[in-house]
């Protein structure tokens, strides 16, 4: 997909706040700093449009992306920042689960995850939490220009063994840096356009 005009369109902590044109939105669900901003950076060519942090627990509302009046790219905030209060962690798990479970809008899940680490705990909550949800998804093994080209396919399996065992849901390798695996990926979001 060629994009011509990606904008950001709003920060939401809440449903009055999320936009009201009834796109197909596809949701970027993943621990913080495991690389939501810099996926949408990449998939649309831009190099600052989703704002990116080295620091984790950045991002505590849900940002849209308006990607050419097509579709959105909902960047949820990430969970399992340890320095995030308690009191913070539940009010942005609530929103989290607002969205999820009661948005029309939602298309496509991207779950991603680390290709360096095995699931953690959080991330086998969120992926049943999403499982649970009815809505279809797919998983990122993000960060694979950190390994070895050689170990991807096989860290991809291993990660769809732990999370996905039964193989329905596809598990692809990404890279911010070298994007080189996003054309996969476009793939399936043009065939889930194509479909709403």
């Amino acid at each position: 997909m060629q994009v011509k005009n990606p904008k950001f369109e709003i920060s939401a902590v809440g449903a009055k706040q999320y936009p009201t044109s009834n796109l197909p939105e596809i949701v970027l669900v993943g621990k913080s700093n495991v690389g939501k901003s810099s996926f949408i950076n990449t998939m649309i060519n831009r190099k600052k449009l989703a704002r990116t942090s080295s620091e984790p627990g950045k991002t505590r509302q849900i940002n849209f992306y308006n990607i050419d009046d097509t579709f959105y790219f909902v960047d949820l905030p990430g969970y399992g920042y340890s320095k995030m209060s308690k009191k913070e962690q539940e009010q942005v798990g609530k929103f989290i689960e607002e969205y999820l479970f009661n948005r029309k809008q939602i298309e496509l899940i991207i779950f991603l995850v680390d290709i360096r680490h095995s699931p953690t705990e959080n991330d086998k909550l969120m992926y049943n939490y999403i499982i649970s949800s009815g809505l279809p998804c797919i998983i990122l093994a993000n960060k694979a220009d950190k390994i070895a080209k050689t170990k991807v396919d096989e860290e991809v399996r291993k990660i769809q063994k732990q999370l996905n065992p039964i193989g329905d849901i596809p598990t692809y390798a990404f890279s911010s840096e070298r994007k080189i695996y996003s054309d996969k990926v476009w793939e399936k979001i043009d065939n889930i356009l194509k479909e709403s």
